[in-house]
């Protein structure tokens, strides 16, 4: 069930119950929701049917040829019995088989709805900006994709076909009483008007509490996540303790708002307990009576007592049942609050055939912040011509980085200011005080706004090699596979790549060698996070990964700021050969990366200053110089 197939929900329904907004999202799957839900009322009018088998039975002992099976036609007693003894195998096996029916449907409905919940939440969550991720961990996510989504499987597992026997138990046990003796069934009932209310009550109450049990989950796991992550730093710092006491406290934070929830619910069990006690007690009492009386026959009084039990003593469950659904609940809202927000970077309409892509990259007058009100970039202009290698240099926080990020729409540049007018008598004519005139900034592609391409397609034309490696658990050969763009447009496809290409781009990357000096060559498994290689091993897989992509365009971003000189030697050697005719983005902090590019950029506060060859640049003697004699140990005053 992809999730252009749902019927999502709008921010309308939004604030609607839980359970409402779980049946409006599973639409697709309405048809085996009725079957499930039709074997398990099945299964329950067989079930309540032996009460009436043993009114009968009774009846036909008391009364003999004139019992209410006699009336059927079988006067004699014997063949009455008989005639039953058929109808309990009957009804036994429709039981039976019903009961596994209704078993295979919940149970594969469980597993299919929580796989295809799973799928859509994470598919949506790959769809979100970066922005979005920005405020929440990575393990509170988790708790979301795999807690959160089991606590609904286990409900519908088990807990919706509870709720609905429940149901169809009340209705027939109660329509039972009311035509057998009306008198009993009003006093009978006088329980049930009080668990309803009491159900109600406890469920008010426990709602919150659950939803608070669902964010400390987020938060254990996410403390689990983080700590897990920097296993190595905890190392090297002897924190182990102090991480320990940290998730320590989440830990027993977790505990006590479940301790809050559990003491509560529990309490409902045995309340409901005494209550039906009270309407066993006056079916047993009052029935008996108006029975020895004569106005109540023994089978009929037989039924009533044996239906007392069946009718209420459900409702004893009803506190497990209402627990289970409180935390599906809580559990579902959590997911499909996940489903409910909206991208803030929308797919463009337009298409950029990958063949067509000459890599010409512009940013015109492009501003940008990641906290309102703190501008990265300040009116960038910058041209980076197709085929060929521009650098762009500058200090810690100039934005240097930021311009990769918005130039794949990991981020979108910032709206046009609104003019204002400026105040007081000054005649300064600054940003601040008459707004931006200049029409909203672009960065283009071959003079397309990237904010009007497909996100696949702008994707496709750039290789990205960053100085924070990321190499999946699996082995040398997958993770230089993940660069294949494969052969078919649809995303869904994906085709493996030739071995001899996988081979060539590790070439290409200088890392066929050492590749072939580990262990298993390229099947050799690179652990989480490529943690079992050094990282210039990393980072030329990650070239060699970026070469088999081939996209017309190249970004590195800082590429060789963590590898020795060797490495940066042998990875400057294969960028000879990669960029060729290749539109290549240069960030880098060591100049000497950098240069032999076309033309460098010098950034600073979000503003180009300089710009030129490298010779050029030295020799105007501004910032580019400043920053080459500080890295070649130049004295510098």
């Amino acid at each position: 069930m992809a999730s252009d197939q749902h019927e999502l929900l709008s921010s309308d329904s939004a604030g609607a119950p839980p359970l409402v907004r779980l049946f409006r999202y599973a639409r697709p799957f309405r048809r085996r929701i009725a079957w499930a839900t039709t074997f398990s009322i099945l299964n329950k009018v067989f079930d309540l049917a032996p009460p009436f088998i043993i009114g009968a039975a009774v009846d036909v002992v008391v009364e003999k040829q004139d019992s209410v099976i006699a009336k059927l036609g079988f006067p004699d007693p014997f063949h009455q019995l008989i005639f039953l003894a058929v109808a309990t195998a009957i009804i036994w096996s429709l039981e039976s088989v019903f009961e596994w029916l209704y078993g295979v449907a919940w149970r594969n409905l469980a597993q299919s709805i929580q796989h295809e919940t799973r799928m859509d939440a994470y598919q949506h969550v790959q769809g979100l900006e970066l922005r979005w991720f920005e405020d929440r961990s990575t393990g509170g996510l988790l708790a979301i994709l795999s807690d959160d989504v089991n606590q609904l499987e286990r409900f519908l597992d088990g807990g919706a076909n509870d709720i609905i026997q429940l149901a169809v138990t009340a209705i027939t046990v109660t329509a039972a009483f009311f035509i057998i003796s009306p008198e009993i069934a009003w006093l009978a009932m006088i329980p049930v008007p009080i668990v309803i209310i009491g159900s109600l009550w406890f469920q008010k109450r426990l709602a919150p509490r659950y939803a608070e049990v669902r964010s400390k989950v987020g938060d254990l796991n996410a403390r689990l996540a983080n700590s897990l992550g920097g296993i190595a730093t905890i190392k090297s710092f002897t924190a182990e303790s102090q991480e320990a006491g940290r998730l320590q406290v989440e830990s027993e934070a977790y505990a006590e708002h479940n301790r809050r929830a559990i003491i509560l619910s529990a309490l409902f069990s045995p309340l409901i307990r005494i209550v039906i006690m009270g309407g066993f007690m006056v079916t047993l009492l009052y029935g008996g009576w108006i029975t020895l009386q004569g106005s109540l026959a023994v089978g009929a009084f037989s039924l009533l007592v044996f239906l007392t039990q069946r009718l209420l003593w459900p409702f004893t469950r009803v506190g497990a049942v209402l627990d289970l659904y409180q935390r599906a609940m809580a559990s579902t809202r959590r997911v499909l609050d996940i489903l409910d927000v909206a991208p803030g970077i929308i797919d463009g309409p337009d298409r950029l055939p990958l063949e067509s892509v000459r890599g010409d990259v512009r940013f015109d007058h492009v501003r940008f912040s990641y906290v309102k009100g703190l501008p990265i970039l300040r009116g960038l202009d910058l041209t980076c011509p197709a085929g060929r290698t521009t650098a762009i240099v500058g200090s810690t926080g100039a934005g240097k980085s930021t311009l990769i990020k918005l130039i794949l729409r990991f981020y979108d540049v910032d709206p046009r200011k609104s003019p204002r007018k400026s105040s007081g008598t000054a005649n300064l004519k600054t940003e601040e005080t008459m707004g931006d005139p200049a029409p909203t900034g672009a960065i283009e592609i071959d003079g397309n706004d990237v904010r009007s391409l497909r996100l696949r397609d702008l994707r496709r034309a750039a290789s990205l090699v960053s100085q924070d490696v990321y190499l999946f658990d699996g082995t040398v050969r997958e993770n230089i596979a993940y660069g294949w763009p494969g052969e078919d447009d649809d995303p869904t496809v994906w085709t493996e790549p030739p071995f001899s290409s996988i081979i060539e781009a590790a070439t290409l990357a200088e890392a066929h060698e050492f590749i072939m000096d580990l262990p298993h060559g390229y099947d050799t498994a690179v652990g989480e996070r490529g943690q079992k290689l050094s990282g210039g091993q990393r980072q030329r897989i990650a070239m060699a990964r970026a070469v088999l992509k081939d996209a017309p365009i190249l970004i590195l971003d800082e590429a060789t700021a963590s590898v020795d000189n060797e490495t940066e030697a042998s990875i400057q050697r294969s960028l000879q050969t990669i960029c060729r005719d290749r539109t290549t983005i240069v960030i880098a902090h060591r100049l000497s990366t950098v240069r032999h590019a076309d033309c460098i950029h010098v950034l600073e506060a979000g503003r180009v200053i300089e710009r030129g060859t490298h010779n050029e640049l030295v020799a105007l003697n501004g910032a580019y110089a400043q920053l080459w004699r500080v890295q070649t140990g130049e004295s510098v005053t």
